[in-house]
């Protein structure tokens, strides 16, 4: 049985000044880089980094940068037999300029990312059979997605979403398809419009959530801790501390994590503990799939955190 990621895969063109160039300026600037992203991708390497057999679904364009995503995810164990290479468009690509003070300037180009449609959906409907749970964001059309989630609920297969980026509005048939929702701090203030920023204030929202349809709400705090609440019951779980260097994709860690509990089984609670595990230790590296655990590194920190693994 493996887990299907459902969402976008970019790659993003680093260049780094000592300041941001105004409007016409050409600047001289220090360094330039290539790191794999996008959030559909990033959390099929996570869940494959600690040994789930993981298939991904989504569109590169024909382009180099597109051969080398491919080329990126089976290195980290995924299977991309489903990757659709569109020649109508180029791949995703965000261009990010970065000063010396750590300011920036991004500009998103989605392109196959933005074409994700109902094709994929056919190619992901075929992978049902064989997968105990998907994960979906919303780095992709967001009628994709709807159809996504239905299609997956059809299936009798759990739907975790990670609302992300953060949206104001999203469409009321999606809430009662989804098992597991998983917004940061910022994401759920958005969808419940009021701010969250902590554990009461995290359950209210949790509450609302639930009120829309989703059977789970998990709410990740940062620093502060995960709270989660279903119908039957609601706990928080404290951040395990480490020294973090950078948070770049530990919300996709997390989701990682989740996963990978759900799918050998573990209570919700665990599952919990497992993200944030997982998301606590992607701060603590910089960079988004560079900082995603190994499954010996994730097993060592839950062993010397004094958690307990469900056999």
């Amino acid at each position: 049985m493996s887990i299907i990621v459902f969402g976008s895969i970019n790659i993003d063109l680093v260049a780094t000044a000592p300041r941001l160039p105004v409007a016409g300026e050409t600047l001289l600037g220090d360094d330039f880089f290539k790191v794999p992203g996008g959030k559909g991708a990033n959390q099929a390497v996570a869940l494959a980094r600690l040994g789930i057999p993981t298939q991904i679904v989504g569109r590169v364009g024909a382009d180099s940068f597109g051969e080398e995503l491919i080329k990126n995810l089976q290195a980290s164990g995924v299977k991309t037999d489903n990757i659709f290479i569109d020649e109508t468009v180029s791949s995703g690509v965000a261009i990010i300029n970065v000063d010396h003070h750590g300011e920036n300037q991004i500009v998103v180009v989605p392109g196959a990312n933005g074409r994700v449609n109902q094709e994929d959906i056919e190619r992901l409907s075929h992978l049902l059979p064989e997968a105990t749970a998907i994960l979906l964001q919303l780095e992709i059309p967001i009628a994709t997605v709807v159809a996504a989630a239905q299609a997956a609920h059809n299936a009798n297969i759990t739907v975790i979403l990670d609302p992300a980026p953060a949206q104001s509005h999203l469409p009321d048939e999606l809430y009662p398809l989804v098992d597991i929702i998983t917004p940061n701090e910022v994401e759920a203030g958005q969808l419940v419009g009021f701010a969250v920023d902590g554990e009461e204030t995290a359950a209210k929202a949790t509450a609302v959530l639930l009120q829309k349809g989703v059977k789970c709400a998990v709410i990740k705090l940062g620093a502060k801790g995960v709270y989660c609440a279903t119908a039957e019951e609601s706990f928080f779980i404290p951040a395990f501390p480490v020294h973090a260097v950078d948070t770049v994709a530990a919300g996709d860690a997390f989701n990682g994590g989740l996963a990978a509990a759900v799918t050998a089984g573990l209570s919700l609670h665990q599952a919990v503990i497992w993200g944030a595990a997982a998301g606590a230790l992607a701060t603590t590296k910089r960079g988004a799939q560079t900082s995603l655990p190994d499954k010996f590194t994730f097993e060592r920190f839950l062993q010397q955190q004094g958690v307990i693994k469900d056999d």
